[in-house]
């Protein structure tokens, strides 16, 4: 008996069932059927069924004799449904990688619930998907599984099927089947929500609704059928006639019924122009049906209360004029608040400097940290007299130290400090309006060592630079005074990029610093924060974001890649910021996703080794001097699409997976902490390392402030660094040495470079 049971309807979808189906057969969760309905389609529909069952056991061909309609057609395929749970899934539509994965945990997780309600995203024609804007209401705080008087707003989300999983004994027990007609999910859903005894949710896109260019929806055609709505609602209210113990539920199923038939009355594409009249008379009368005495009356409720467009259209046109007064107003209102502001700027900009005030910020206003976070601490360190500023969205103030002022960006206390601050210090760009005044002092700390193409590389790479605004970035850097390079290679690479007449402090990077002063307490205490299990081997994931890829990205199936690297093993991951999602969902602490953590410093030092592909974290990681493995089953196409700045896979630092396979490899093998990643880890500290040594932000405060004949703290070398083991350097046996290739077997991936 599976674990999962998915019924995939299939009505004239031949062009997108492929995708559909492989969606559901290509999840790493495999313990799955997939009952595939045909229902009389006219198109190859069956034929790409029976195809895909002769190539794969797990998908079950069902073909009906007649054409019954998508409720009819997921009857017949309850009736095969052997799974614990029972999913639908439109033949146009398509499950997300790693879904299922993590429905079955989340189930796990929340005790076999009857109902799990998770996301889903609307999938365009153009590639641009869109979150269900209800998203929140699906959170995962608080008890699990609940009753839905605990959470009663999930009857707000769309009525649809195909954003649960359903306990298939629940489903058999309550006799729940869909009706036919085009509203068959509405008295489908609203009784399962109200008979599951238990229900959780999954805060997570578990389903690409696929919206068409054209045509493909039956509820974007223009029918007469659209009536059905009214019947499917008679439905629901006999549920509750049925029940006496659910009558508390009538008032919200009577709103809901309500803004049903008011949008389909809106909806200019889906009544016949002649049948409007015919319609808001049969919604008047189920109106007065099921009415519930007290209810609040609204706009729409007039409109189905009365049956007359016209008194909608007077309510309309009032609400309209309303709400664009009120907009006119707003708008208004903003544009004087501007006005304000960018007068109040000027003022500033005539107003001397001040010159004991530097600002800092990151991240077009993100969380304290990175670069400008260890300067800021530097500066306030190095003289008391220096009053530091930090700008942050208000959702980061909370990470700003105690001695230092938050500013919200926008604000007419962060224009005066743009103003008449001494010292500007960013990692990315200020906003095009900042003004670069005569003596101010502007420190460009950038994200870390380059290892992608950018500024003028970018000329001969035309897809990554599309959109890029070459001129901006030029006018940017001619505003920069100091550079800040952790290596000769960064100096090369930023003077190349981004030619100016900036100075290039080439000191090391201050947001390495923390990696070099860091303990053992330090260590124990991020692992506990992250939940790492006692004992583990914490590997971090961090690949970095793809300019040729829409969405997330993961190139790795990380529950195999688990199975097989043994129990022992636990994988943080962590997605690039532009990525907009996390990498995976936190799973029984084998994986923890840490993407939302506002810094990667702490997961670093929790972490015993780091795998990733592009990411300039490899340069910062490796000043903890722990191994580092290399993967990217993408090599060619990255390097086609975006370009690498200097040749990676020829100078790793570490062992070097091309494929899945590989990569597992050299971690069951020992290699990846082996001699030879040894070797190549020291070559690789020597060469982007240098100044690396927990001084990087003091040398910077002090040659910015006090000039370039002060003194500066001298570097220390690599061998009299000494950074902090990692957690599991004490309990893993030692590392097998470097291997010698015997003729006629393969040779070790390690060996390879």
């Amino acid at each position: 008996m599976p674990r999962f049971s998915v019924i995939v309807p299939a009505y004239k979808v031949q062009a997108y069932l492929q995708e559909c189906l492989a969606s559901v057969l290509e999840q790493s969760y495999t313990d799955v059927e997939v009952i595939a309905v045909e229902d009389c389609s006219p198109d190859a529909s069956g034929a790409i069924i029976d195809e895909f069952a002769a190539r794969d056991a797990r998908v079950r061909p069902l073909h009906l004799p007649r054409n019954q309609g998508l409720g009819p057609a997921r009857n017949a395929g309850l009736k095969e449904a052997t799974g614990d749970y029972v999913l639908f899934l439109d033949g146009d539509d398509t499950l997300v990688p790693g879904a299922l994965r993590d429905i079955a945990d989340r189930l796990d997780e929340t005790s076999a619930p009857d109902v799990l309600v998770f996301d889903y995203a609307r999938a365009y024609w153009t590639g641009r998907t869109v979150r269900n804007q209800l998203a929140s209401l699906l959170t995962e705080q608080g008890p699990a599984p609940f009753a839905l008087e605990d959470r009663p707003g999930l009857l707000s989300l769309l009525m649809v099927v195909w954003n649960k999983a359903y306990r298939r004994e629940f489903i058999e027990r309550e006799g729940f089947t869909f009706p036919p007609g085009y509203y068959e999910d509405t008295p489908w859903t609203f009784p399962v929500l109200l008979s599951a005894r238990t229900i959780a949710t999954l805060d997570r896109t578990c389903v690409h609704y696929r919206q068409r260019r054209q045509g493909g929806n039956i509820l974007a055609s223009t029918s007469r059928a659209h009536f059905d709505v009214l019947d499917q609602y008679d439905r629901v209210f006999a549920f509750l006639d049925a029940r006496p113990g659910l009558d508390r539920w009538r008032p919200v199923l009577f709103r809901r019924m309500v803004d049903h038939l008011a949008a389909v009355h809106a909806a200019r594409d889906r009544l016949p122009r002649e049948d409007r009249a015919a319609f808001l008379r049969l919604a008047r009368a189920h109106y007065r049906r099921h009415r519930v005495p007290g209810a609040p009356t609204r706009a729409r409720d007039l409109l189905i209360r009365l049956g007359d467009p016209r008194v909608h259209r007077v309510l309309t046109w009032a609400y309209r004029r309303a709400r664009r007064t009120r907009a006119l107003a707003a708008a208004a209102a903003g544009r004087l608040s501007g006005a304000a502001l960018r007068a109040h700027y000027r003022v500033q900009l005539r107003l001397p400097l001040r010159a004991d005030h530097a600002v800092f910020t990151r991240d077009a206003g993100g969380p304290y940290g990175c670069s400008p976070g260890a300067l800021e601490a530097a500066f306030r360190g190095l003289s008391p007299r220096i009053r530091t500023a930090w700008i942050a969205r208000p959702e980061h103030h909370h990470t700003v130290p105690a001695g230092t002022r938050a500013l919200r960006p926008g604000s007419a206390a962060y224009w005066t400090a743009l103003a008449r601050s001494t010292y500007l210090v960013h990692n990315a760009d200020f906003e095009p309006s900042v003004v670069k005044r005569r003596g101010q002092v502007l420190v460009q700390t950038r994200q870390g060592t380059p290892v992608k193409r950018m500024g003028l590389d970018l000329l001969d790479r035309p897809a990554a630079a599309r959109g890029a605004d070459i001129a901006r970035m030029l006018r940017s850097a001619d505003s920069w005074d100091y550079v800040v390079s952790g290596n000769r290679h960064s100096t090369l690479v930023w003077e190349r990029a981004f030619p100016s007449g900036f100075t290039t402090l080439e000191y090391g990077l201050p947001r390495n610093d923390v990696f070099v002063r860091a303990t053992s307490a330090d260590v124990n205490r991020a692992r506990q924060a992250l939940g790492v299990p006692e004992g583990a081997v914490a590997v971090l994931y961090a690949p970095t974001y793809r300019d040729y890829h829409r969405g997330r990205r993961v190139g790795l199936d990380l529950e195999r890649v688990l199975d097989r690297l043994g129990p022992r093993f636990v994988l943080l991951t962590r997605a690039h910021p532009s990525c907009g999602e996390p990498l995976a969902r936190s799973r029984k602490g084998r994986v923890i996703d840490v993407s939302a953590l506002p810094g990667v410093e702490s997961v670093c030092l929790a972490s015993d080794a780091l795998i990733t592909d592009f990411s300039s974290l490899m340069f910062d990681y490796a000043n903890l001097d722990r191994p580092i493995v290399l993967y990217a089953n993408d090599w060619e196409a990255y390097d086609a699409a975006r370009g690498t700045c200097f040749d990676v896979r020829g100078f790793p630092p570490g062992a070097v997976a091309r494929d899945e396979d590989e990569l597992v490899d050299i971690f069951t093998t020992g290699h990846w902490r082996g001699s030879r990643s040894a070797q190549r880890r020291r070559a690789f500290r020597e060469r982007f390392c240098p100044y690396d040594d927990g001084l990087a932000a003091e040398r910077i405060a002090r040659r910015v402030v006090f000039g370039e004949d002060t003194w500066l703290p001298p570097v220390i070398p690599l061998s009299g660094r000494h950074p902090v083991p990692s957690a599991a350097s004490a309990v893993l046996p030692p590392a097998p040495p470097a291997t010698v290739p015997v003729p006629g077997r393969r040779v070790p991936v390690d060996e390879y470079l």
